[in-house]
This record gives C-alpha cells, sequence and structure tokens, in this order.
C-alpha cells in the first residue's frame, strides 16, 4: 500500500509532537487507506450478553407453541429467516448473518460457563488458559501497534474475571479495559458513558511542560529496569509492559480512537446514545485503528450485571434489551460495511448460555446449556444462514450440535487462524488454541 505519509512515519512524527492537533485530519484518511488494502490484518469483535440471552426470544423462536411466549417472528431480507419483532433492524442485515440454532454445552453456572466460552477448556488444575481475546490478538496484533491488540469495554469481572485474562500468553497480551462492569445499556443521564470509554489520563498535566514529563518517564523506566535485574518475574514484567504500553499511547495521536467528538451525532445517535451502543462505536473505532479483538459487554438496561439473566420478567426485559442491542449491533455492521471494513472483521454474538425454553411461574427462563443461539457475521462467514436446529419446543438440539471447541475453531478459521496451533503453557505443557475434538463449522465459513 503507498501512502502520502507511512503509519510510521504518522506515529514517529505524532511522537516527537509534530503534528499535535492536526493529525485528526490524517486518522480519518488513513484508516479509509487502510481499510481498502487487501492485505488488511483481519479483526474480531465479541459481543458478549452477560447473564445468557433468550435463544427462543431472539433467533430461534418457537412460535405457536406453549414455550414461545408473545413474541413474534418477523421475515429477514433473507428467505426463510426470521427473528424476533423486536429485532427489526438486524433482520435487514440477515443475508451477513450465520445464526448457529444447535449450541450445546453442559455448564449452566455464569463463571464457570463464561469461562468455558471465552476460552474454550474447562478450568484444569495449575493451567491459567488465555481467553480467546488474547489468543487471537498474539496472532492477529502487530508487533508495532500503539493501541493494546485486545481491549475489553466494560467486562463483568466479578464473575469470572479469568475470562478476560491473558492466562500463560503474559501480560504484553492482557487486554485494556475500558468501562465499568454491568453498565453497557444505561440510558444517558443515568451512567457518564462518554467519560467512561476514554482512558483516563491519557493527557499530561498542563502545569508539567514535556520535557520535565519526559524526565519523569525516563526515571521511571530506569527503575523499572533495575527493578526487574533484581526481581525478575510475572510481576515486574506486567509492571513494566503495563507502562510501557501507557507511555507509548500516551505519545501518539492513536489515543484519538477513545475520543467521539470526531464522530458525526446522527451516526452517534444511530448507535444509540446508550453505554452499549457507544461501546459498539468504539468498536469500531478501534477495529479501524488496527485493534485485533475488541469485547463488548452488554449488561442490563437499568445497571447491574447479568442483564440478560431474566428468570422473571423475560418478555419485559428482553423488549428492552432488544431495543438497544438491535440499532447498535445493525448499525455496528452498516458502519463497518460503508468503510469497507466489515470483510476483514468478524462479529461475534454470544452469551454463556441460553435460557429455558419453558417459561417459569416468574414469567421468565431460566438457565439452559442445553441447545441455545449463537450469530456468527461479517467477514470469512457466508451469511444468510442457520446452522442446526431444535425440537419443536426448543428443549433439545435436533440436528447439527454445535460446542463450544467447534465455534471457537470456527471464529479461528474465519479469521486466518490455525486452531491447532499451540503456546507453551505456565506449566510448560503446549496448548492447543482449540481443543483437539473441535471441529469447525464448515458450512458457514466464507
Amino acid at each position: 500500500m503507498t501512502s502520502s505519509i507511512s503509519r510510521r512515519d504518522l506515529l514517529r512524527l505524532s511522537g516527537a509532537g509534530v503534528l499535535g492537533v492536526s493529525a485528526s485530519g490524517w486518522l480519518p484518511a488513513l484508516a479509509a487507506e487502510t481499510a481498502k488494502n487487501p492485505q488488511r490484518r483481519r479483526s474480531c469483535i465479541l459481543l458478549w450478553m452477560d447473564g445468557g440471552p433468550s435463544q427462543t426470544d431472539t433467533f430461534d423462536l418457537k412460535p405457536g407453541h406453549a414455550n414461545g411466549g408473545p413474541f413474534k417472528p418477523i421475515p429477514t431480507n433473507v428467505t426463510g429467516m426470521q427473528f424476533s419483532e423486536h429485532l427489526p433492524q438486524l433482520a435487514k442485515h440477515a443475508d451477513k448473518m450465520a445464526v448457529i440454532r444447535s449450541m450445546t454445552t453442559r455448564e449452566g453456572d455464569h463463571g464457570r460457563g463464561a469461562l468455558i466460552m471465552h476460552t474454550g477448556y474447562a478450568p484444569a488444575g495449575e493451567i491459567n488458559y488465555p481467553s480467546i481475546g488474547g489468543l487471537l490478538a498474539k496472532e492477529l496484533g502487530a508487533e508495532d501497534a500503539v493501541l493494546p491488540p485486545f481491549v475489553c469495554v466494560s467486562p463483568n469481572r466479578g464473575a469470572s474475571p479469568l475470562s478476560f485474562s491473558s492466562g500463560f500468553l503474559g501480560p504484553r497480551l492482557s487486554p485494556l479495559i475500558v468501562g465499568g462492569a454491568g453498565n453497557a445499556a444505561r440510558p444517558r443521564g443515568q451512567f457518564d458513558f462518554e467519560a467512561a470509554l476514554r482512558v483516563p489520563d491519557l493527557e499530561p498535566s498542563r502545569y508539567v511542560l514535556p520535557a520535565h514529563a519526559d524526565a519523569r518517564i525516563a526515571l521511571l523506566e530506569e527503575q523499572q529496569r533495575d527493578f526487574a535485574k533484581l526481581h525478575p518475574g510475572a510481576v515486574a514484567a506486567g509492571h513494566s509492559s503495563a507502562y510501557d504500553r501507557a507511555v507509548r499511547l500516551m505519545r501518539t495521536a492513536a489515543a484519538k480512537a477513545f475520543n467521539f467528538e470526531e464522530e458525526k451525532a446522527a451516526l452517534r445517535d444511530a448507535y444509540g446514545r446508550n453505554m452499549f451502543g457507544q461501546s459498539c462505536l468504539l468498536a469500531r473505532r478501534l477495529v479501524e485503528q488496527g485493534v485485533a479483538f475488541v469485547e463488548v459487554n452488554m449488561g442490563g438496561v437499568n445497571g447491574g450485571s447479568f442483564g440478560w439473566d431474566t428468570h422473571a420478567g423475560n418478555f419485559d426485559s428482553l423488549k428492552s434489551l432488544s431495543g438497544v442491542l438491535d440499532p447498535a449491533w445493525a448499525t455496528l455492521m452498516a458502519d463497518l460495511k460503508e468503510r469497507g471494513l466489515l470483510d476483514s472483521t468478524l462479529i461475534v454474538w454470544m452469551g454463556e448460555f441460553g435460557r429455558t425454553p419453558r417459561i417459569n411461574q416468574q414469567n421468565g427462563r431460566d438457565h439452559f446449556p442445553n441447545a441455545w443461539s449463537a450469530v456468527l457475521a461479517g467477514g470469512g462467514i457466508k451469511g444468510g444462514q442457520y446452522v442446526g436446529a431444535t425440537s419443536a419446543d426448543g428443549a433439545t438440539v435436533k440436528d447439527r450440535p454445535v460446542t463450544t471447541p467447534d465455534l471457537l475453531a470456527t471464529v479461528c478459521k474465519a479469521l486466518g487462524v490455525d486452531p491447532a496451533k499451540q503456546n507453551n503453557s505456565n506449566v510448560g505443557r503446549p496448548i492447543r488454541i482449540v481443543d483437539k475434538a473441535a471441529k469447525p463449522i464448515a458450512e458457514v465459513l466464507g
């Protein structure tokens, strides 16, 4: 790819303070040029539905059955595919979506379920398995990238902290955490999402001269090197890596990815003026800057974690949740496509499990790992299709069961990553990115 100014030169000049504020004019041009590059690196955006979303009220409706509930199916832009009536905007993008209706797992606990869906492995002894975000960041991230290759937005770290860990891959691939846990769908006015989605303290104090700031950073780096010599180990390496990344980000124009002021008001409105909508916009901005893996958590509409954990009042909750999810996800796909990024960006929608088809006495649905849905969309995916099917009552998988390793292996294949590749673990044993029993879903791979 040819350019009037190279990416390396842009970072060098911005780090030296030459470009300053005017760099904002270069970023959109650089992003647009990069998007057209056939050699562009692939990226992944995981839309994590915290608490476990109901498949029966989103992508695998059972109209006419007692388990179906009140939601009606609506047609999509693909003949034969139907979504919930509360997902009308997504219905216009069905041709880019592969709905896997036959997910089947064994773990009905929130924490363990989230960990297994993020890592592909059940907890085992002393092995600290990395999340799929860290694994894909290692494979897809650029060595000279300024922004971290793995970013998590509003993760629910209280329930399953290891789900967002780089594990035995080490601190260099730890995610940058942005936003507060459990706030991913709060309406504007209840939560300052604009402040939450900024990385704090990137701007130096106006009372500190640049030369003084540089001298302080140089002194810190010297102290870190001396400490690491005397106390080698993961803790010292993690501390040093975190500060190095922060300093690198402070000195470049790439930090503007967290500034939404460059975006048109109409586009921000389309995503939704709530934490989840603006988090999806942030995901697009990060992918545009070359971030390999972005996870966006969607919690409860009124705050708190496990927003999709609808043991009571399922249908009122799902209507509200869908009203936030639908415009944000649909706009994300349209925005990526318009910028030439959808073909190189895979979007994954899932939670830790599904919900029971049978409606309980509280008009809710309970945990259900037996038969549920996940969705793959965008880059590397043949959209406009269902994979698998559940029984008429939704209680069992009747066709094409898909396990967690199968799904994660498919994600890897869609991104051009070999799921059989191995990494050395913290116990010295090589571990595959995905378990050897995995069978990628060949029919959805583009």
